[in-house]
């Protein structure tokens, strides 16, 4: 049901959003202690999950979206539903995300998305589309700069500075 200028659009966001899960892997292998795990960082694994999230959103929504005869609205409205939940569940122990900016643009980004899917389910043929596909990028960059931060292990100094303000003890080395 997507028309077919869309196609290598949403084709090359599945082929980033694929590498991207896996670049995220690595990341989460070279830090894993910190991130999952008993002797885990506070942050760290929200932070880890979030990202994943919306890779997997835009995965999910530009595969499902290739599908001839499938409405992209139902990959949308059902992945925007799974992120907004999950970035709601885990804002709080997001330590390095915990700005109310980055909040308010990722539950935006993911109502527009939810929003999109239900007019395109309603209308599949509507114009709608290019707005969708817009919307689902973002989640891919937002979720890229999550996994950058946890790479760089922005989750790490944040937990040793609450530590020393009185909040979260780091695990001991």
């Amino acid at each position: 049901m997507v028309p077919g200028v869309f196609v290598a659009y949403l084709a090359a966001l599945a082929t980033a959003a694929a590498a991207l899960i896996g670049l995220l892997f690595v990341a989460v292998s070279v830090r894993d202690e910190s991130i999952f795990g008993p002797r885990a960082m506070p942050g760290g694994e929200a932070l880890a999950i979030t990202a994943f999230t919306g890779l997997v959103n835009a995965l999910v929504v530009s595969l499902l979206g290739l599908i001839p005869k499938v409405n992209i609205g139902e990959p949308a409205v059902v992945m925007a539903v799974v992120g907004l939940v999950a970035i709601v569940r885990l804002h709080g122990r997001l330590h390095t995300g915990r700005n109310l900016l980055v909040l308010a643009v990722t539950v935006a980004v993911y109502a527009a998305q939810l929003g999109l899917g239900v007019l395109l389910l309603v209308d599949p043929h509507s114009d709608q589309l290019i707005n969708l596909s817009v919307v689902v990028f973002v989640t891919l960059i937002v979720s890229l700069q999550r996994a950058w931060l946890l790479l760089k292990g922005k989750h790490m100094a944040t937990a040793r500075g609450s530590a020393v303000s009185g909040g979260h003890q780091p695990p001991p080395s």
